[in-house]
């Protein structure tokens, strides 16, 4: 067994959820970390203008990013399943077959947001006042798609074997690179939102590669020679299964959330805009300990399902609902009730292209809906845990099908029905995200009482 690996099938299951998930949440708050600095300093000494480019061309950057996270379950999920399965040699093509289509995938996906960046911009309908900075933040962070796709299949291989804290270590070279490079290129050489993706773009760059390099040196499974980029079909086709379905997840939930954003800026332009990308920014805080716990359950599910043990599989995702409502009380406790001190602090003071006026309105605006969306965090790690449950047995089909549910059939509608219609403004949208999160936790219920959940299908397959 490889010194990464670690057997998830044996032992106390709360211990080992929280082994594994506290580095990963730790990994997981320093890159939200990196983001947020993005942009706090880029609001401090660009202003709201700043503040919104990078806002909407994070969002989109997002959409991307869940694209990759969703290709990287199938192989965190098949690589669980087949070390349960005690299947070293499958475990092997899997990384390989991984890793090459992720190559393959970076490349295209960079090139087809370089032509389309602009019109995307623009289906936004992104304020006039910061298109240019939006679109130049984008195509920066868009040109560094491979080091963002390399991450995270590392990432996602060391998650499948059990191993979470590595990763929480390269991040955390990246944080430390990201906030020095922000303050340097925003604040020093005053690049504005472009000096942000720079930033970003060369401390992914450097953790990929130094996380390449450390992971060779200790004899790792995959050993990132041209020889070894080698595509098993079955494999492939595996991955695909499982993979798509969680992409196709990651990405109906970014759009539901662009179109918040647009809503946004139809609402209230420059202020809606920059409000809501302050409080996105606060959320992707907010639900981390539910991410953190989804990814856990699934690893350990994996495993377990693999090696023919459900029901301790579904105990793993009963004690992480526990875990994660407890921390996610906290986290709604303070966002409900320092949500106008957080909008404050990144545009309270500092430098600022727009009137006091505006900024007090983007305040106002963004606090209201702080409070609104806050109740969601209650729901949400109901939902993930539920979630990373079914990713774990492989059926990806059923969380795509749940969060479509949530952000196609209950968000857009809601959001536009409460904010639009109704005259409640980002309040509206705020409530919408929540309500949309307690639909998908009743579809969540249903799917647990039904018991389908106990077939991961591992069993039905050959060897690789």
């Amino acid at each position: 067994m490889s010194t990464f690996q670690k057997d998830m099938t044996k032992g106390s299951v709360t211990k080992h959820l929280i082994r594994f998930s506290l580095p990963f949440l730790a990994a997981n708050l320093l890159q939200a970390l990196y983001n947020l600095a993005d942009m706090l300093i880029v609001g401090i000494y660009g202003g709201a203008v700043g503040t919104s480019a990078v806002g909407i061309g994070g969002l989109i950057t997002i959409v991307v990013i869940n694209l990759i996270s969703g290709l990287a379950v199938g192989g965190t999920v098949m690589i669980a399943q087949f070390i349960g399965a005690k299947r070293q040699e499958d475990v092997e093509k899997t990384i390989g077959t991984m890793f090459t289509l992720y190559a393959v995938v970076a490349v295209i996906i960079t090139v087809v947001m370089l032509i389309f960046n602009r019109y995307i911009l623009i289906a936004l309908n992104t304020p006039k006042e910061s298109f240019d900075e939006a679109l130049a933040y984008l195509n920066i962070c868009m040109g560094g798609t491979i080091f963002i796709f390399g991450y995270n299949a590392i990432s996602a291989v060391l998650r499948g074997l059990g191993d979470s804290r590595h990763p929480l270590i390269f991040v955390a070279v990246a944080t430390v690179i990201n906030i020095g490079l922000d303050i340097i290129f925003v604040g020093f050489l005053d690049l504005g939102a472009a000096g942000a993706a720079w930033a970003t773009v060369i401390a992914q760059a450097t953790s990929f590669i130094m996380s390449v390099i450390f992971l060779r040196s200790r004899d790792f499974i995959f050993d990132f020679r041209r020889k070894s980029f080698k595509v098993s079909g079955y494999v492939a086709r595996r991955l695909l299964k499982i993979g798509l379905p969680t992409s196709l997840q990651g990405v109906m939930v970014s759009f539901s959330f662009l179109f918040l954003n647009r809503l946004a800026n139809d609402i209230a332009g420059i202020v809606g805009s920059t409000a809501l990308s302050i409080a996105s920014k606060v959320n992707s805080f907010a639900i981390l300990p539910a991410i953190a716990l989804q990814v856990s359950v699934s690893s350990m599910a994996g495993q377990n399902f693999g090696a023919g043990k459900p029901e301790r599989a579904k105990k793993a995702m009963l004690s992480a609902i526990g875990i994660g409502f407890i921390l996610s009380l906290g986290v709604f406790a303070v966002v409900s009730t320092f949500s106008t001190q957080i909008m404050t602090l990144f545009l309270g003071s500092g430098n600022t292209n727009l009137s006091a006026d505006i900024v007090q309105k983007c305040i106002t605006d963004g606090s209201l809906y702080l409070r609104s969306v806050s109740y969601n965090y209650l729901i949400v790690c109901f939902v993930f845990c539920i979630n990373g449950l079914a990713m774990g047995a492989g059926q990806t089909l059923f969380s795509m099908l749940n969060a479509m549910v949530s952000s196609l059939l209950l968000r857009i509608p809601l959001a536009w029905f409460l904010g639009i219609t109704l005259g409640w403004g980002l309040l509206g949208v705020g409530y919408a995200a929540s309500i949309a999160s307690l639909g998908s936790l009743i579809v969540g219920i249903i799917y647990i009482l039904s018991g389908r959940w106990r077939t991961s299908g591992i069993e039905k397959h050959a060897h690789a």
